[in-house]
């Protein structure tokens, strides 16, 4: 799937192709609820870094938040929260599902990570589609997909 982004002030506009567009893990850690905003968490999605297309590259800047050694780009004009690219799994990109601008699909179920570093003042849903987890999931993202058959 072809995925189309774009920063805030549209400074920033990217692409990339994605096999996992389901943007069903919802991050509770420290480092995406105040680098992303929302409800208090971050949405990441995943796609192939070599497909990855960028427009307004001057625009563009980058933070690296530790401990993670995850580069978090974002638009230096507005703020917005673009995406995240890490040495250890160079082949991927993964953008906000908030910097997409193609409609994304909708999962049936989500999974809520690292909720030992959620703000006390977040509502995690609850319910039959709603899994928890305290750290991070052991299911990788291509994996979710594939086990659903969801890979495009």
């Amino acid at each position: 799937m072809l995925l189309k982004g774009s920063c805030h002030c549209r400074a920033v506009r990217f692409s990339l192709r994605s096999e996992t567009p389901y943007p069903y893990m919802w991050c509770y850690c420290s480092i995406c609820r105040k680098t992303a905003g929302g409800g208090g968490y971050a949405i990441n999605i995943m796609g192939r870094k070599e497909t990855l297309k960028v427009s307004g590259e001057k625009s563009l800047s980058v933070y690296r938040a530790r401990p993670s050694s995850g580069q978090r780009f974002f638009c230096r004009k507005c703020g917005s929260a673009l995406w995240v690219w890490d040495r250890r799994w160079p082949e991927w990109v993964y953008p906000f599902a908030s910097a997409i601008d193609t409609k994304l699909p909708a999962p049936k179920e989500r999974q809520h990570v690292m909720l030992d570093s959620k703000a006390n003042w977040v509502a995690v849903p609850k319910g039959r589609n709603e899994r928890r987890f305290r750290e991070f999931s052991k299911e990788a993202i291509i994996e979710w997909h594939r086990k659903r058959g969801l890979l495009r």
